[in-house]
């Protein structure tokens, strides 16, 4: 359809046809400007910004090299000693805290035998003196009994006397 509606060769169109053409590629196609930006900025970009990477990269490598041919083997020489040190401080410290708790542990179970002791001693008395209780308490009764029965035969006998004054 395009092509019949084409306007034929030659025909005296064909030259504004070209013309607007031209125009429209000027004017408000920007393909060909934009690209030619890009590939400037680009090689800007690489140029400029590529040998300061590759300095930085380099300086990198070389840091990155120093590190683990110095300060690496320093560091862990350095952490070995600290940590050989510290083992042996700890092991020590454990040691003493061993000790520590077993002379706790010895003078709690000579407390607590000296308390066992105390209390059989204080068992024993509180029995001994129970006893003795029971022992006075039945002196105590004993007595009593006998000056009930004292009493008893004195009333009796007063009795008996009043009885004989009792007849007058």
């Amino acid at each position: 359809d395009r092509r019949r509606d084409a306007p034929a060769a030659g025909s005296p169109i064909q030259p504004i046809i070209k013309d607007v053409g031209e125009i429209y590629s000027r004017l408000l196609d920007h393909r060909p400007v934009i690209q030619g930006e890009i590939r400037y900025f680009v090689k800007e970009f690489e140029e400029k910004r590529g040998l300061r990477e590759l300095r930085v990269l380099e300086n990198l490598k070389n840091t990155i090299f120093e590190t683990n041919d110095r300060v690496l083997p320093k560091c862990e020489q350095a952490m070995h000693d600290s940590l050989n040190e510290t083992l042996r401080r700890l092991r020590a410290a454990n040691d003493t805290m061993h000790r520590l708790q077993e002379k706790e542990y010895e003078a709690r179970k000579l407390q607590a035998d000296r308390v066992m002791a105390r209390e059989e001693k204080c068992v024993a008395h509180w029995e001994e003196f129970m006893r003795d209780q029971q022992n006075k308490r039945a002196e105590v009764d004993e007595e009593h009994r006998k000056a009930m029965e004292r009493l008893k035969e004195q009333y009796s006998e007063m009795e008996k006397e009043l009885a004989k004054y009792a007849s007058f």
